[in-house]
């Protein structure tokens, strides 16, 4: 069963997210994700808006949960924790 990695994130540093976001699409792809969504035009209807919101599907909940914990991911995420206020979860597709 695939799986969503959601994110809502608000940007305090551009330049040191721009770090992130470079090296987080490289540790994401290399664990079969896929960006269905990365900013773009939304309309926040329910609680607090972040302007950049962030899909990325993988195959499973557990290739999504490894991407996260990996030490590519969690270095590029040293890179988002000075430079944003975040929130992500990863959910379970339906079948």
């Amino acid at each position: 069963m695939g799986a969503l990695w959601i994110s809502h994130v608000h940007v305090t540093d551009p330049e040191q997210y721009g770090e992130y976001a470079k090296r987080a699409t490289t540790a994401i792809a290399a664990h079969g994700g896929v960006f269905l969504a990365r900013g773009g035009t939304f309309s926040q209807m329910e609680g607090p808006e972040r302007e950049r919101n962030v899909v990325v599907r993988f195959d499973s909940l557990a290739q999504a949960e490894k991407c996260y914990k990996s030490e590519i991911y969690q270095e590029a995420l040293g890179f988002a924790r000075n430079a944003s206020v975040r929130e992500l979860v990863i959910v379970e597709e339906l079948d």
